[in-house]
């Protein structure tokens, strides 16, 4: 059973996302918040598998809120609830250790279908606007010297710097095991070697890792 906090400070919200989680047999909602600080607490009480959290909320907002909740350490990852478009501050959201976005005007079947993703480890939600989100938050930041990112990359195989690369442009573990012709349970291996070997937090740490080490380039 995989076990959400949903945070938003639009009870409406809340409550669609909840009606169409308690249809399922594999996900169940314990607890909900109306603002960051409520969040942060009930991640710390409940220990879920994922927060769906809003960015914008009233006092702490999601960003503060998924920073405290990343840094206790825990097995909780948090989901992003952005407009995309006009919320600039979802890079801001990277920063913090968010592991996937949702986008507010996706069907709530896609919604829920994204949140049994990241409770499975596959960070990348929708991956055509992560692809974008990330791709312009490594444009904005300092580029690494050429030399400090090819020692980054000095730990990993030919074909774990392949897995990144693919990992990079937002292909899952199902399209990766297809692009290369593997298993996917050797593709997961491959995987969790990179997130020990590059230190990383989780998927989306490896994209922008890829980017970083300029293995992907900022999509136009």
């Amino acid at each position: 059973m995989i076990r959400v906090v949903l945070a938003d400070d639009q009870p409406l919200v809340r409550a669609a996302l909840e009606m169409v989680i308690t249809e399922t047999t594999d996900v169940e909602v314990v607890g909900e918040a109306g603002d960051g600080a409520e969040a942060v607490r009930l991640a710390a009480e409940l220990r879920p598998d994922v927060v769906v959290m809003d960015i914008r909320m009233p006092g702490t907002d999601g960003i503060e809120a998924t920073r405290r909740v990343t840094a206790a350490g825990g097995p909780t990852k948090v989901v992003v609830l952005t407009t995309f478009d006009e919320d600039e501050h979802v890079y801001a959201a990277l920063r913090a250790g968010a592991s996937g976005f949702l986008v507010k005007d996706m069907a709530l079947d896609d919604i829920l279908a994204a949140v049994r993703v990241v409770a499975a480890g596959e960070a990348l939600i929708a991956p055509s606007v992560t692809r974008r989100l990330i791709g312009a938050f490594a444009a904005q930041q300092p580029k690494p010297a050429p030399a400090a990112a090819a020692r980054r990359l000095e730990a990993i195989t030919e074909r774990e710097r392949d897995i990144l690369t693919l990992v990079g442009r937002g292909l899952s573990n199902t399209e990766i095991a297809a692009e290369l012709v593997l298993s996917i349970a050797t593709v997961k291996t491959y995987m969790t070697r990179l997130l020990a070997k590059l230190d990383a937090r989780d998927r989306v740490h490896l994209v922008i890792l890829a980017y970083e080490a300029g293995l992907v380039t900022v999509p136009g």
